[in-house]
């Protein structure tokens, strides 16, 4: 086959953006791109692959962020993450065969974004990556994978800070690199003003002062050791927490006999899933932020939430986070975990006011950058 045939099909901004989404944070982190492609009035395509497919976990989200419904959804019966991926992509194949597209947008590094993109690629379909670049280096993390595949695959890399360019750079990736800051920091400016009118969550919170949690890393979770060691820090902790349970962890709690023992404890408050609008409030509310997510670690760092936050991980593909002072790595072990959490609290260090993520213009950053390239 000649070469130039391997190279992905000219793009016409007249066919439609395929914007992919298959979990929470790529909703609400492609919600800021959605609402810039339509004011740019550029024709989308929204597909919610179905990787958190219940309620709670996806649709609740599209109907907080008041976005459109998907033009596509699928529903994804498999449950181990080779078989997930591979039922995301055949379904997002048949799809692609359906439409002629100008590109296929994933955002991060889910099963979904790399099945989206296999698709496409598979197709010889533009593939624009936002949030590009991102490194923990730590090869036990299946998502390091999916961002690095991911990355080596796509046209347009939108890489949100310097040192997620510098890492495409080390790569030698092939696609064209931009620097646009994280949509993060857009869907945080966006929505805390709409969480505050709409959101009532603080009604069912009795602490004055409390950090807020997370936690639903499989190399966490998954880790009867490790989650024990989270569950032990908790009923420790010397601020109360207010901990809403992905069911993950909840069916770990449930199958290791632990869950019935954290809901007896006074200083935890358990909350199911929490829709995004309700999260915000709780970010900007709590004193402390105690997360294995990634997500959170950008999102603390909007000038309107500026919170520190503790990372219940070995390492962190967000180290701008840390080294401007918002976020700590303290790993998993209970003891390092708790006496971070009583120095955080007495802590009375000024956090920056500017995130090192960007001013909040991601979004319009990325599309107009898809304008003048797809034109």
């Amino acid at each position: 086959m000649p070469k130039e045939n391997l190279k992905p099909k000219a793009a016409n901004i007249m066919n439609p953006v395929v914007v992919v989404a298959g979990t929470r944070p790529e909703i609400v982190k492609m919600a800021p791109i959605i609402r810039a492609l339509d004011k740019s009035k550029i024709p989308f395509l929204f597909v919610h692959c179905g990787q958190h497919y219940d309620y709670n976990m996806a649709q609740q989200f599209i109907e907080n962020l008041e976005l459109p419904s998907a033009d596509y959804s699928f529903k994804i019966e498999a449950s181990s993450p080779g078989a997930q991926t591979a039922e995301i992509m055949m379904k997002m194949d048949r799809m692609l065969e359906k439409i002629e597209s100008s590109i296929v947008l994933v955002e991060g590094d889910t099963n979904s974004v790399l099945a989206g993109a296999l698709a496409a690629n598979k197709r010889v379909i533009p593939i624009g990556h936002v949030e590009a670049g991102l490194r923990s280096f730590d090869l036990r993390m299946p998502e390091e994978y999916n961002r690095r595949l991911t990355d080596h695959m796509s046209e347009y890399l939108f890489a949100p800070t310097e040192r997620a360019k510098t890492n495409l750079l080390k790569e030698n990736v092939w696609g064209k690199i931009y620097i646009t800051g994280n949509t993060a920091i857009d869907a945080v400016i966006e929505h805390l003003p709409i969480a505050e009118k709409k959101s009532s969550i603080m009604e069912k919170i009795p602490f004055e002062n409390f950090a807020l949690a997370t936690a639903h890393r499989a190399e966490n979770v998954d880790n009867t050791t490790v989650l024990e060691s989270f569950m032990d820090v908790f009923s420790k902790s010397p601020i109360p927490i207010v901990y809403p349970m992905h069911p993950r962890t909840k069916k770990r709690l449930q199958e290791n006999n632990l869950l019935a023992k954290m809901e007896k404890l006074r200083n935890l408050l358990i909350l199911p899933p929490l829709g995004y609008l309700d999260f915000l409030i709780l970010m900007k509310n709590c004193k402390l932020i105690i997360t294995d997510s990634g997500g959170i670690q950008e999102e603390a760092t909007a000038p309107s939430i500026r919170k520190p936050v503790l990372v219940l991980r070995l390492s962190t593909e967000r180290p701008e986070a840390a080294e401007a002072g918002f976020a700590k790595v303290v790993g998993v072990d209970k003891n390092t975990i708790l006496a971070a959490i009583k120095e955080a609290v007495k802590s009375k260090i000024e956090l920056p006011h500017v995130s090192p993520f960007g001013d909040g213009t991601a979004a319009k950053k990325t599309i107009d950058i898809l304008k003048k390239s797809l034109a």
